[in-house]
């Protein structure tokens, strides 16, 4: 079964993409990183024909480059900077970066080694090739595809009735029935509700005129622990620092749980709560965050009301009602949604990653604030950076 081809653009991906990569750019090109897929799905099989539609797509992705329509939409976004802009310009995916291979069980594996700058462009890519591939090869597409319009009509009549009253954002491109199907749930969610505020799909949002969603993922805070001179338990301080020299406070919603959110709020200090408009949560118990963020920020004299809290771990509509009745008069909340919206079908979605493991030889880790979310291919590493985490926790608070 041969498909289309499933990226199309370099722009189809999500904006914290564009965002790292620049403060790289600017600022660490001597990095080089090594990232790993993983499947967190029991059972989950990849047959050979869609290997190799995998490795198809995956050559015809490294065959792209980025047009004037795209860079001058890049420029247009107040934070990008112009020499950045050329750069990508100049910058496509190296297909050499990029290993396959697909073990006699079923199990894929892809690697991708490189330049930190070039190598963490794939993730969404890579992602996004994978999960259609295997929804379109695996299923009757069809079948998919009117569960996924069914469910997303009734989404929307609940905005329409008032049932759902909360501000989000689409985040989905990373695991998504299909590139086309995307298109049409943020279309729809943009034009028949008064509640999605944009998208993290920077080429969506070009097309259809939305805001583009997104700052930084844990790979930016990781990313310091491969460089020698930073102890492990402060690379949130320089990550924080870069982020803000770099975007000099516009760009700025910090995420929290790399390497725990306990030991972020050490280096949130005053200046940086100052400095960043908002926090976003991705792993652990959100009321509990969130309360721990309202009272943060009223230790240092903020009123929480003019800070975002930014949820985005698992979440439905459901889920993100509730956190919105329980928040909203204590502090800016909004959502970011992504396989609820979309790849939200009759079959289970695919809860599929590409995590950066090694940044110039060295291992690094996400401890988050939920132990099953670590990933880290070396234990005796992970320990280390667990002891690190909390000898200074134990010394500061």
């Amino acid at each position: 079964m041969k498909l289309q081809p499933i990226v199309v653009s370099l722009l189809d991906t999500d904006l914290y993409k564009f965002n790292m990569d620049q403060v790289i750019f600017h600022k660490h090109t001597d990095l080089c990183g090594e990232y790993y897929f993983r499947c967190r799905n029991q059972g989950v099989v990849f047959t050979r024909d869609m290997f190799d539609e995998i490795n198809a797509q995956i050559d015809h992705l490294c065959t792209l480059t980025f047009t004037e329509e795209e860079l001058d939409y890049l420029r247009s976004i107040r934070f990008i900077k112009k020499d950045y802009v050329e750069f990508l310009r100049l910058w496509h995916p190296i297909r050499d970066y990029v290993e396959t291979s697909l073990s006699e069980d079923g199990q894929l594996n892809i690697v991708v080694r490189g330049p930190l700058f070039s190598a963490m462009q794939f993730e969404i890519y890579l992602l996004e090739i994978v999960n259609e591939v295997y929804f379109r090869m695996r299923y009757d597409y069809d079948t998919l595809l009117a569960s996924a319009q069914e469910r997303l009509d009734k989404k929307i009549r609940a905005f329409q009735n008032g049932e759902y009253t909360f501000p989000f954002a689409e985040f989905g491109c990373r695991r998504r029935l299909s590139r086309e199907w995307e298109d049409v749930v943020v279309r729809r969610l943009a034009t028949e509700t008064g509640n999605c505020v944009g998208t993290s799909n920077v080429y969506l949002a070009m097309k259809y005129h939305l805001t583009p969603i997104g700052t930084y993922a844990h790979e930016f805070v990781q990313m310091y622990q491969g460089i020698d001179s930073i102890p492990l338990a402060y690379t949130n301080h320089y990550a924080l620092e870069d982020w803000y020299n770099e975007y000099k406070g516009d760009n700025g919603t910090a995420l929290t749980d790399t390497v725990t959110t306990d030991l972020f709020l050490l280096d949130f200090n005053r200046a940086m709560v100052n400095n960043f408009t908002g926090v976003r949560h991705d792993s652990g118990d959100p009321y509990a965050w969130g309360d721990k963020m309202i009272e943060h920020y009223r230790k240092y004299g903020v009123d929480p009301k003019t800070k975002l809290l930014l949820f985005s771990d698992s979440l439905d509509f459901d889920k993100a009602q509730a956190l919105y009745d329980y928040f909203k008069d204590r502090a800016k909340v909004s959502f970011g949604i992504g396989t609820f919206c979309s790849n939200d079908t009759c079959e289970n979605a695919l809860n599929i990653v590409i995590k950066l493991q090694y940044v110039n030889g060295r291992a690094v880790a996400k401890l988050s604030d939920a132990p099953g979310k670590a990933m880290c291919r070396d234990a005796e590493y992970l320990e280390y950076l667990k002891r690190s985490v909390a000898f200074r926790l134990q010394r500061e608070k």
